[in-house]
C-alpha cells in the first residue's frame, strides 16, 4: 500500500482550514473547480466532479470521519480502465487540524492501495500548486 504524508502550517484558526477542507465553494476554490458533494455524515456518499484540462471526472466514495475542526476523513474511487470500483480499489483521505502558536498545523494522509500509488512524506512544497491555492484561499483573510 503506498501512503503519502504532507505536513503544513498556516496561520489561521483550525476553524478556517477545516471549512477550506469541507466546505463546497471553498473547495471549488482551491482543487480546480471541483464540484464536491456531500452531507459530511459517516458512512454518507462523498463525490467530487469537475474538468481538467479539458476532460470531464468524477471521483466518489464514502465519508469515514467528520469531527469539526479536527478530522475529517473519506475514501474515493478514481477510475482507471485498468481497475473496476471495489473497496481494495479506493484510496483514503484523511487531514487532522492541529492547533499551534500562530496558527494550525495541517496533516494530509492519502493512504493508496491502488497499484503503482506514490510513498512519501514532506512538509507541504511550495511550488505545489494546490497546496499554493489552499494556503492563498486559508490566509486571504485574518480570524
Amino acid at each position: 500500500m503506498g501512503e503519502t504524508v504532507t505536513r503544513v502550517e498556516f496561520a489561521a484558526s483550525p476553524e478556517r482550514v477545516f471549512a477550506a477542507l469541507t466546505e463546497a465553494d471553498l473547495v471549488r476554490v482551491w482543487q480546480y473547480g471541483s464540484v464536491l458533494e456531500t452531507d459530511w455524515v459517516p458512512g454518507a456518499p462523498v463525490r467530487f466532479t469537475g474538468e481538467w484540462q479539458g476532460r470531464v471526472y468524477a471521483q466518489w466514495g464514502s465519508v469515514v470521519a467528520f469531527e469539526p475542526p479536527r478530522l475529517v476523513a473519506y475514501t474515493l474511487f478514481a477510475p482507471r480502465e485498468d481497475l473496476e470500483d471495489r473497496p481494495e480499489h479506493r484510496f483514503t483521505m484523511t487531514y487532522v487540524l492541529e492547533e499551534v502558536p500562530g496558527g494550525t498545523r495541517l496533516t494530509i494522509r492519502q493512504s493508496d492501495p491502488r497499484p503503482g500509488a506514490a510513498e512519501g512524506e514532506s512538509t507541504g512544497d511550495p511550488d505545489d500548486p494546490v497546496l499554493g491555492a489552499l494556503r492563498a484561499l486559508i490566509e486571504a483573510t485574518r480570524d
